[in-house]
């Protein structure tokens, strides 16, 4: 059994650090399963918000949607992609006409593999990320802004990530990429809090469930992973206690 699970909002809140009780808790479960981690972060966002202790737990992280891969230290593969000017210059046409009336920079993140691209910026701090969460509740501007861009570049997909952006890459270099690159079809076990149809665990949800290879958990927050992993812990004594 593999278990795979996204970072932001699945085991930590949105870009930051993991709660320390929790934390103890996922050394403990990573020392008796085999655990990777699948995020749209790079390396050094994902040290920051889980430790290098946890990162180097896990039998593999797959950094920037599985566009930059890590053994520990070990940099196993890379994707060279990047975005062209043109895509640039529509994304900035985007950013110009959001009626959100907060900048604070870095609206445009290159990545190795893909492009995270937010309106409020990755400099925001947190009052002005919640104020942009709420506006993108009350006004789908996101799910827009993927819409448009999907329909007019279609070799490529932009789907939503995290709390306040966008994940955009070339089609088929998203989550999904894992399973047919990087393993066999072994039975996984994927928590992810963006699995429903916009959000940048969908592709890899849908591919488990159609290959039938294991099962996804939709959850909200770390919280709600906490309590599946007891719940399933709990399951495994009985099943082990009544053979």
């Amino acid at each position: 059994m593999i278990y795979l699970f996204d970072v932001d909002g699945t085991l930590t809140p949105s870009r930051q650090p993991i709660d320390k009780e929790f934390l103890q808790f996922f050394l403990q479960f990573c020392d008796t399963n085999d655990v990777y981690l699948v995020t749209g972060s790079d390396r050094k966002k994902t040290v920051a918000q889980i430790g290098k202790k946890l990162y180097n737990k896990c039998k593999r992280v797959y950094n920037c949607s599985g566009n930059d891969v890590y053994e520990q230290d070990t940099n196993v593969f890379t994707t060279d992609w990047k975005i062209d000017d043109e895509m640039k210059d529509h994304l900035h046409v985007e950013l110009y006409e959001s009626k959100f009336p907060v900048r604070t920079g870095r609206h445009l993140e290159e990545r190795p593999g893909c492009v995270n691209f937010s309106i409020v910026g990755r400099n925001a701090i947190m009052v002005e990320r919640e104020e942009y969460v709420q506006w993108d509740k009350e006004h789908d501007e996101r799910l827009g802004i993927a819409q448009r861009f999907n329909e007019k570049y279609s070799e490529f997909e932009a789907t939503v990530g995290g709390e306040t952006g966008l994940d955009i890459a070339p089609k088929g270099n998203d989550k999904s990429q894992i399973l047919k690159r990087y393993h066999s079809y072994d039975k996984i076990t994927f928590f992810g809090d963006k699995t429903y149809e916009t959000g940048n665990d969908y592709t890899l949800a849908h591919a488990i469930i159609i290959n039938q290879c294991g099962k996804v958990y939709q959850v909200s927050n770390y919280q709600d992973t906490w309590k599946i992993l007891r719940s399933l812990k709990i399951l495994r004594r009985l099943s082990q206690a009544t053979h």
